[in-house]
């Protein structure tokens, strides 16, 4: 059977790097009331000429050396975001002209901080249904540009940045308990939209004619995240055959420290097991978990044979997970 493997990662983060001291400065905050309650302690913010599209451009270029490829050899892009360069053209089609592809299908996904995710799921369909060969795979925000910087409970939460992946049909085992069993295993995904009011942004072309801001209850999110992320987990893994114990690392969707431990505990996984990187990042939506994923993969934590879940929520609410052997 023909499966998608995972042959490289990338990143990429905007030069500026922005600690809470500095926040507190702009805000009414503090650093030990940030670190406490969400355990960011830096983030990166985008600056003049860095845009979603350059930094996804700059993580793809990094994940296509990683695969030891050609920007050509793609046949695929598939770009998850909530924050594109322009309302059209998909900002996809942008990182394909920089990377000087001449042609290959390129699109966005929009599902906030479920985006990879779901562009993951898409991209290994067509892979599997024999549509591609080599897909890149990119999440890519710039937040900072919908944020209300006089709203405290949410400005200090969030950065920008891009990462990516490459995903190559290679023939597989069909057992995904066999240690050779390389690749996707098995994805699920996820939407409610009876919880649009719950994590939002309150403008848009069809209503407002403008960008809008971000807008979020936290407490509800928090509630519903820690259910929904330990349920699509178990469901993922029940798909690809695999129990808990199997799973080697949790790449999670870097939102918030207390979600990552209480998703752990809900699963009684060692925290050990978690890569996490909301300290250093803060939630870049769409692109946390293939940031996340490519630090652990280059600092030598994830290694060949391993298996990952990757998993992710966001506003819609949309949710989802995935299992990797890489």
């Amino acid at each position: 059977m023909i499966r998608a493997v995972l042959t490289g990662t990338g990143a990429a983060l905007p030069a500026r790097r922005v600690s809470n001291a500095e926040l507190a400065e702009r805000v009414d905050t503090t650093d030990e009331w940030i670190v406490e309650r969400t355990g960011i302690r830096f983030r990166h913010i985008a600056g003049e000429g860095e845009t979603t599209a350059t930094l996804a451009r700059d993580a793809a270029t990094a994940a296509i050396a990683a695969a030891g490829l050609s920007a050509s050899d793609i046949d695929l892009i598939v770009l998850a975001t909530a924050t594109p360069d322009n309302t059209f053209p998909a900002t996809a089609t942008k990182v394909q002209a920089m990377l000087g592809i001449d042609d290959c299908v390129a699109f966005d996904v929009a599902a906030v901080c479920s985006g990879f995710l779901y562009a993951v799921q898409v991209a290994d369909s067509m892979i599997r249904a024999g549509a591609h060969t080599r897909a890149l795979v990119i999440g890519a925000e710039t937040f900072s540009r919908i944020l209300d910087w006089e709203d405290r409970t949410t400005c200090v939460l969030f950065g920008d940045g891009a990462g990516a992946i490459v995903l190559e049909a290679r023939e597989s085992a069909v057992d995904s308990n066999d240690p050779n069993a390389r690749g996707i295993l098995a994805t699920r995904l996820h939407a409610d939209g009876r919880h649009n009011g719950l994590l939002y942004v309150d403008g848009g072309p069809s209503t407002t004619g403008t960008v809008g801001k971000l807008r979020m209850k936290g407490r509800e999110v928090f509630r519903h995240a820690v259910v929904n992320l330990a349920a699509v987990m178990q469901e993922a893994l029940g798909a690809a055959g695999l129990p808990v114990s199997a799973v080697d690392w949790v790449v999670p969707h870097q939102a918030n420290a207390r979600i990552l431990d209480a998703t752990a505990r809900k699963l009684s996984l060692e925290s050990e097991r978690v890569v996490v990187t909301v300290d250093q990042h803060a939630n870049t939506s769409a692109a946390s978990v293939p940031l996340a994923l490519d630090q652990a993969v280059r600092d030598g934590r994830i290694r060949p044979g391993h298996v990952v879940v990757l998993e992710a929520m966001g506003g819609g609410f949309t949710w989802g997970a995935a299992v990797i052997r890489m």
